[in-house]
């Protein structure tokens, strides 16, 4: 009899353990909004944000789910992200209104393609206390590893002086990056 005892213990501590280090993206990644971006702004500048991060997405697309299940869910990720931006998500297809960083009413998918030319899903894209885009990756990433850098690329400002793959390279390196590329 204690044998299966020991048996349950040992196959829930496999079980359970994996789940501990992920979490809802939807609760745990992103921020709440009501979708005025303008005034998300002055919400990041007030909590101390390095900038604001959008991820644009649309139901179909099999990258964005990736991206969800693989990195997103990820307490690493979400600690981070939570501790330097706001982190929000735009629908390209959606009729949700949104008000742009200028203020400008408009729908999500006319945010994404009219005002940020986003095609493709995921874009990735990060934008800095005045609502200037200064870093869009289009695709998916590599992994939790270069997601993880490209928060950093853009908190340390490392874009002013580099590219994001140079950078990424400078981190791997030096052993902090996986690596990886964009698969579009």
């Amino acid at each position: 009899m204690r044998w299966w005892i020991a048996a349950l213990v040992i196959i829930g501590l496999f079980v359970a353990a994996p789940a501990a280090a992920e979490k809802d993206p939807d609760e745990h990644f992103f921020n709440d909004t009501w979708n005025e971006f303008d005034q998300e702004l002055q919400r990041a500048r007030d909590e101390g944000k390095e900038g604001i991060f959008i991820f644009f997405e649309m139901d179909e697309c099999p990258f964005c789910h990736w991206m969800r299940e693989n990195v997103l869910n990820q307490t690493e990720v979400q600690e981070y992200y939570r501790e330097n931006f706001l982190s929000f998500k735009v629908d390209i297809e959606g009729d949700v209104p949104v008000k742009a960083f200028d203020g400008e009413s408009m729908s999500q998918k006319d945010f994404a393609f009219e005002r940020h030319r986003v095609r493709a899903t995921p874009v990735l894209a990060f934008f800095d206390l005045e609502g200037e885009r200064i870093y869009r990756y289009t695709g998916k990433t590599s992994g939790i590893e270069e997601f993880l850098t490209m928060g950093r690329y853009v908190v340390e400002e490392a874009y002013r002086e580099q590219p994001f793959p140079k950078y990424r390279q400078s981190q791997q390196d030096a052993g902090g990056d996986d690596g990886g590329a964009s698969y579009y």
